[in-house]
């Protein structure tokens, strides 16, 4: 299937870690261009420096990417700190608790609302954002609420946007694995490869795609879970 993403713009932020590095390179062989922006990058027409915890780095970041190619048709956010930099011995401290949600909740927020006005203005756009389906549990508020923001914000920026041409989606992962396993345990979620959910997401980068407003998980939905 031809998802006609040749020659469109695409900024991956995070696109230098594990699941970006699988999604910059899925775009591209889709044709798009893409830049791939991160704390690390250094900027030139295939990356740009971008640290989302400071709207200062992110609008200067977006503009570098506007200047250099004058449109932004694609942004896919992935960046967010490893869950294994959280301490489950403080899943319920708000400090902890404030922490995560802006290193990967506000930074997506940071990044859209720099983009979405220009996707607004040339009345096409896609945007998508991984989150994951600790989301859908309780057991690590940390953890739930950090991904749980992603998921309410995103349908929030997508409801402001129906109609025009714009969609936001979510990517809500399991486990991600090099070899994702067939088993599924009760109250987790299936495994996926960084490879099968850069198909996801490039699918839902695609003008192919109706969808907005929707998280989506990929491999099995939470196993045990009917309400979110």
């Amino acid at each position: 299937m031809d998802l006609q993403l040749s020659d469109r713009v695409a900024l991956v932020v995070g696109g230098k870690g594990y699941i970006g590095r699988a999604v910059a390179d899925r775009l591209r062989a889709e044709g798009s261009t893409v830049v791939v922006a991160s704390r690390s990058a250094e900027d030139g027409d295939d990356s740009v420096s971008m640290d989302t915890a400071s709207q200062e780095s992110v609008d200067a970041g977006v503009a570098a990417v506007l200047a250099r190619h004058g449109r932004i048709d694609v942004l896919v956010v992935t960046a967010a700190p490893s869950a294994q930099t959280l301490d489950p011995a403080r899943k319920s401290d708000p400090e902890q608790v404030a922490e995560a949600i802006d290193g990967k909740a506000l930074g997506f927020l940071r990044v859209a609302n720099a983009v979405l006005p220009h996707q607004r203005e040339a009345g096409s756009g896609r945007v998508v954002v991984v989150s994951g389906q600790n989301a859908y549990i309780s057991g690590n508020i940390t953890a739930s609420l950090r991904n749980t923001a992603v998921n309410v914000i995103a349908k929030n920026l997508a409801d402001d946007l129906a109609g025009s041409g714009v969609s936001v989606n979510v990517v809500n992962p399991g486990t991600v694995t090099d070899e994702p396993g067939s088993e599924v345990q009760r109250g987790a979620g299936g495994e996926s490869s960084p490879q099968q959910i850069a198909d996801l997401v490039a699918f839902l980068s695609s003008p192919l795609s109706a969808l907005s407003g929707e998280s989506i998980s990929i491999a099995h939905r939470m196993l045990g879970s009917v309400v979110v």
